[in-house]
This record gives structure tokens, C-alpha cells and sequence, in this order.
């Protein structure tokens, strides 16, 4: 038996976790920050990495005696230390070094997109089929990977512009609903009419496995507000026409990602889907997803968003394949990884 302890503060989760070779979750600790982003409509880098000194130790420690654990108990410590906000990042990295070198255990770096994916895994049995498309969606992520095993992961598309929670997020800003704003569009979807409005798919070329909603949330915008953007607001719109508006926004999002999903499973010959990240706990994407000709595995809806629970099973098997880091384990942004 092996236990890792993961640590996760990529964005605006502080999160630790104990993970019992790679997939029994013994336990998983998060301190969410919505309340304090919520009024900015989006994450403040400072207010986040600020958030993430005050709990990172109260969590870790949450996090061992749930677990029924000592430090002195886990085999190894793994955190997630790229991609995400520098500033957040440098709290958990930090803090994973320091109890790594205290209590003289294994330190393991482990990508944030990766251990969305590998979150399928944890807390069931599962045994993926390989190759697979992987498809992290998130606040901060919309890319798709070509998958030979959870150690030999390669991207194979992303994102040219916003995100596709992010795209949801000014959507319901558009909409003059709360934040975050794809849990609120999903269940107003529920309510409308998906026919009502067609809004562009925006799929680029033919064979691109490239995502853009930019188009998309300018064109809600517009339907909104009027084509100049300043002719109404939400408030001029009925209850009905806002969730018809939710609803159309997000048939196209979906059908976007399913027809992207199709090309990168013939690009791939995929024998499987794997999906990871926050937008995964959307309802009528689900829904679509079933529709595949594919088995597609999606994460139990706690590990959905930022956990640390997905960096400590991902850890493991570099833990196994005795993959390590040392204590020179950078931060590493957005940024940075793009140009790496």
C-alpha cells in the first residue's frame, strides 16, 4: 500500500488530500474562495494567492487527520505545479517542498491539466481503454489531449481564445446572473428552449482540433444588448427569454465540443474518452456525451473542479515509476508552458 499527499492551489482552490494507491481517497479537503472572487466576476490573482497563505496549512492538516494519517505515514508528497496562477502556484509548491524536505519524503510534481484527466480514476475501478481523447474543460481550459496511458499524454488542441467556462462565466455577467456562471446556465438551460436562438459554431477549419468561443459570447452579447451593446440590458429581458438565451448559448458550446470530440477520436482512432475539469459536471453536456459511439469516463462530480485529490493519484504513478522531483520544482505558468 502506498499514500500520497497531494497539495492543489493552481487558481483559487487551496486543497490537500491523502489517496491510497492512486485511486482510494481517504480523504479530500478544499477551501473554496468563490465568495471572495465572486464580486469581481472572476479571479484576482492577489486576493487568490493571499487566500491561499491563510489556509494551506489548516487544510493540509484537515487533510492528514481525515486521512487518519501522519506525515510521517505517506510514501510521498505530490502538488500541482503548472499550469495556473504564478502567485498561487508558489503557495502550494512552497509548502509541498517544505513538508517534503521536513519529514524527508519523495517530492513529485505533477501536471494540473494531466491530474483533471487522471480524476476518472479515483474512487472507482474503472479500467480505461487506451488510446483515448482527453478533454480538459474548465474555467481556465479547453484543450484536447491524445492519451497512451496516464504518462504519455499529448496535446492535440486548444483553446485560440477564452476558455469555455470562461466563456459561460461572461455569459451569465451578459445575462446579469451570478458567479461562477456555469453551474447557473446549465440549470436555466433546463428551463428554455435550445432552438430558440442560433447562435454561430464556431469550428474553424474542417480537420482543426483548435476551440474558439469568443464569437460565441460576442454574438449573446449582442442578442442581449443590441448591436451596438448599449440599446437594452437583462434586466428589459423576461425570465423565459433568459433562459432561452441560456439554453441556445449552450447547445452551441456543446455541440462545438461533440464535434471536436468526433474529429480528435478519428485523429486519435480512439478507443475512449476521458473528460476532466469543472465544465465535466455540466448536465447537458453529459447528456450529449452518452451519445458517443465510444465509452467516455467522467469523474464523480466532487472531483470535477481543483482538488488535490486527482494530484495525489497522478502522483502515485510517477511515485511507482519512480519519477521524482527535486527541490529546485518550479512554478510554471500559462505562460511559460506555452512557450516552453
Amino acid at each position: 500500500m502506498a499514500l500520497v499527499l497531494g497539495i492543489e492551489s493552481t487558481c483559487d482552490e487551496t486543497a490537500a488530500a491523502v489517496v491510497e494507491n492512486g485511486r482510494h481517497v481517504r480523504s479530500s479537503v478544499i477551501a473554496s474562495q468563490v465568495e471572495l472572487h465572486a464580486r469581481y466576476r472572476g479571479v484576482v490573482p492577489e486576493i487568490a494567492s493571499r487566500a491561499h497563505i491563510e489556509s494551506i496549512l489548516p487544510v493540509i492538516q484537515d487533510a492528514l487527520r481525515q486521512g487518519q494519517v501522519t506525515l510521517e505515514d505517506v510514501d510521498a508528497i505530490a502538488v500541482t505545479h503548472r499550469p495556473g496562477l504564478i502567485g498561487s502556484l508558489l503557495i502550494g509548491v512552497t509548502a509541498a517542498k517544505t513538508l517534503a524536505f521536513a519529514a524527508g519524503k519523495p517530492l513529485i510534481g505533477v501536471d494540473h491539466v494531466q491530474a483533471h484527466l487522471y480524476s476518472v480514476m479515483l474512487d472507482s475501478d474503472i479500467d480505461v481503454k487506451f488510446p483515448a481523447v482527453g478533454l480538459a474543460i474548465s474555467g481556465g481550459h479547453t484543450a484536447l489531449y491524445s492519451i497512451r496511458g496516464f504518462s504519455d499524454i499529448q496535446l492535440i488542441g486548444a483553446t485560440i481564445d477564452d476558455a469555455i467556462g470562461e466563456a459561460y462565466d461572461k455569459v451569465a455577467f451578459i445575462l446579469g446572473l451570478g458567479y461562477p456562471g456555469g453551474p447557473i446556465i446549465d440549470r436555466l438551460a433546463k428551463e428554455g428552449n435550445p432552438e430558440a436562438i442560433r447562435f454561430p459554431r464556431t469550428t474553424l477549419s474542417r480537420t482543426s482540433l483548435d476551440f474558439s468561443f469568443s464569437g460565441l459570447k460576442t454574438s449573446v452579447l449582442y442578442n442581449v444588448r443590441g448591436h451596438k451593446g448599449i440599446e437594452r440590458t437583462s434586466a428589459d429581458l423576461s425570465q423565459q427569454q433568459i433562459a432561452d438565451v441560456a439554453a441556445s448559448f449552450q447547445a452551441a458550446c456543446i455541440d462545438v465540443v461533440i464535434t471536436k470530440l468526433k474529429r480528435a477520436i478519428r485523429h486519435v482512432n480512439a478507443k475512449s474518452v476521458i473528460i476532466g475539469g469543472g465544465v465535466s459536471a455540466n448536465q447537458g453536456l453529459r447528456a450529449a456525451l452518452a451519445k458517443l459511439h465510444v465509452p467516455v469516463y467522467l469523474p464523480r462530480l466532487s472531483y470535477c473542479t481543483d482538488n488535490a485529490a486527482m494530484a495525489a493519484g497522478l502522483g502515485y504513478l510517477h511515485y511507482q515509476a519512480g519519477r521524482s522531483s527535486t527541490l529546485d520544482l518550479d512554478a510554471i505558468t500559462h505562460s511559460q508552458l506555452a512557450r516552453a
